[in-house]
């Protein structure tokens, strides 16, 4: 046992410096309380805050009641991620006779922001009214900052409108409050606020109002406009700011903007790598995402678990197998396989790729398994066309109950229904997530009865669900719908389906198409004349469609008749001999009413 003798060097900081670090150790404990028992300034916070650690981690907490030492105590508490013993703490010093400080609530709010202890800060702040700290400027910012957190939003406002005054950190509080609860529009109304005042934004500030934008009306124009004024504050070289603004830009669509501002970054960190692979996955740029994911591991930048299910989103979307596998070892050697967003992401993978069985594996590997994970194997089986799997597969987990199914789930059942034809089915699906699970469904879940209805040419059945659900159809519906009216010969249905979506999509060439197919296939030439015409007035031409490839571990993407590979005269030789022997077999193709061509 380790004894120290009082002498005057031990109230000297150095000794505190050298020996606290050591009485960490539950072997000097008693060195500790030692130490703790020699000083004779309890005030020098320094020596407390470096002797807490060895308090705490020795379990001596309930045998010291110092004031100073009870808010450095909950502090280390909450540094240490110990939520419950750091709640009891709290707990324990309300019942002690001491002087309730400033500090201590402020650590404890702090704790709980960290921790997302909201019914801990709800009694905080109980305690901060009691003690007439109420108009403390921190303690209130603390208090914003919590409530946002927690998702008590309103909660957050009205701690925030009752402050005589703000600062930077309420001010930021409040406007990511809103921002992360989907309150885009009010978060940028605060950011006006806040500039009307002579409180600067900081770079948290700029990341938070950057990705409330993508929740607001005309968001393009608003992420400009932040941008240039993220530029007047000189903020454009914060690897935070332009992150934000790379994923906004992208969300917007725009990732040719993303680009820009990823190439004319000083530091390519991997903040600005992560983002922009993020981007280019989401607008199904594969090859791109996979090539900067290479230069990103060439200068050797730590992906994120973010990363991993971008580029596997990536992979999935190229259906390239041998590069998704590689980084499934990654996401072993990583440790992530424990992350339930990477490993749906995994399943998600090999079932795009084909290789549901693999798919399947990873499921069983998983340690623990949720219904995120259940519900991406029943897709990955529909998608593979062993859609009696999924189904079976979720039978049994209901039966078992194993998990309680959500809408997310039944979207991926309905969906399983519509891959097989399966209208009864689905039906009765439909009416169960209603009648024994309670969910009211959603316009995700009538989008898939709506198809369910239409591939199976019951159209004005599809059609009288559209009118009587409480939503208001969106594009892709009627587009679904439209296709079916093409597949059944339904001219004037049709027509009114393709008015639709000319209103919500008044540049998309995918309704002129598809209605002058139906007209053709009615014989109504006259009708295809006026699309055909129709379309060169306001300037609409079909996107060509693209293909790719991969061939001996190189992507090749191409579109109809392109020739920009360099062996393009050899692979359209080919194609002149399969069409043949395709003939020769007593192929036909239906060329009389597919207007895909349409020459404008």
């Amino acid at each position: 046992m380790l004894v120290l003798t009082p002498t005057p060097w031990l109230h000297g900081a150095g000794i505190c410096k050298f020996l606290s670090p050591s009485c960490t150790n539950k072997c000097f404990s008693s060195a500790a309380r030692q130490l703790f028992d020699g000083i004779s300034r309890r005030g020098e916070l320094q020596w407390l805050q470096s002797l807490s650690k060895g308090y705490i981690a020795c379990d001596f907490v309930r045998k010291v009641k110092g004031q100073e030492w009870e808010n450095v105590s909950v502090r280390e508490h909450g540094k240490r991620g110990n939520s419950h013993e750091a709640s009891e703490y709290f707990h324990q010093m309300k019942g002690f006779r001491t002087q309730t400080t400033k500090y201590r609530l402020c650590s404890s709010l702090n704790y709980c922001a960290k921790t997302l202890n909201w019914h801990l800060g709800v009694q905080i702040h109980a305690q901060i009214i009691q003690t007439g700290y109420s108009d403390n400027l921190f303690l209130n910012s603390a208090l914003v900052d919590l409530y946002s957190k927690c998702d008590a939003i309103m909660d957050a406002r009205r701690v925030f409108d009752g402050m005589q005054r703000h600062d930077q950190v309420s001010w930021t509080s409040i406007i990511s409050g809103f921002s992360q609860s989907g309150h885009g529009t009010e978060a940028i109304l605060l950011f006006k606020g806040m500039l009307g005042t002579q409180i600067k934004p900081n770079c948290f500030t700029y990341v938070s109002v950057i990705s409330a934008c993508t929740g607001v009306e005309e968001p393009l124009e608003q992420s400009m406009s932040l941008h240039a004024h993220v530029i007047s504050l000189g903020f454009e070289t914060n690897s935070f700011v332009v992150s934000s603004l790379i994923d906004c830009y992208s969300k917007c669509g725009r990732i040719d903007l993303a680009k820009s501002l990823c190439d004319l970054a000083i530091e390519r960190d991997s903040i600005l790598l992560n983002s922009m692979i993020s981007g280019y996955s989401q607008n199904l740029y594969g090859e791109e995402a996979l090539k900067l994911f290479v230069e990103m591991r060439n200068h050797e930048l730590g992906p994120t678990n973010h990363t991993l299910t971008s580029i596997l989103n990536a992979c999935g979307s190229l259906t390239v197998l041998r590069q998704g596998r590689q980084v499934h070892s990654l996401v072993i050697k990583m440790g992530s396989e424990s992350n339930v967003f990477v490993i749906s992401t995994l399943i998600d993978m090999y079932s795009k790729c084909g290789s549901i069985d693999e798919a399947r594996q990873v499921l069983d590997q998983t340690v623990e398994k949720n219904s995120v994970l259940w519900t991406s194997m029943i897709t990955g089986y529909a998608q593979n066309g062993r859609v009696s799997d999924g189904l079976k597969l979720f039978e049994c987990l209901v039966t078992e109950g194993r998990f309680i199914p959500d809408h997310i789930c039944f979207t991926a059942v309905l969906s399983a229904c519509n891959h097989a034809g399966l209208l009864d089915r689905g039906i009765e699906y439909f009416d169960k997530m209603r009648r024994e699970y309670g969910l009211v469904p959603e316009l995700d879940q009538y989008a898939c009865l709506v198809d369910l209805y239409s591939r199976n040419g019951h159209l004005r059945k599809a059609k009288e669900l559209m009118e009587e659900m409480p939503y208001d159809p969106n594009s892709v519906m009627w587009s679904s719908f439209l296709s079916s009216c093409k597949d059944y010969g339904e001219v004037e249905l049709g027509r009114e389906a393709a008015d639709h979506i000319f209103k919500m999509e008044p540049c998309s060439a995918v309704p002129y198409v598809t209605l002058a197919n139906i007209y053709a296939k009615a014989g109504l030439w006259g009708e295809v004349a006026e699309i055909r015409k129709l379309m060169k007035q306001k300037g609409i031409r079909k996107s060509a469609g693209w293909s790719w490839v991969e061939v001996d571990k190189k992507v090749h993407v191409f579109s109809v008749g392109d020739e920009s590979h360099p062996q393009s005269q050899d692979i359209f030789v080919e194609l002149e001999k399969l069409t043949l022997e395709m003939k020769e077999a007593g192929y036909m193709p239906k060329q009389i009413h597919e207007l895909d061509n349409i020459d404008v």
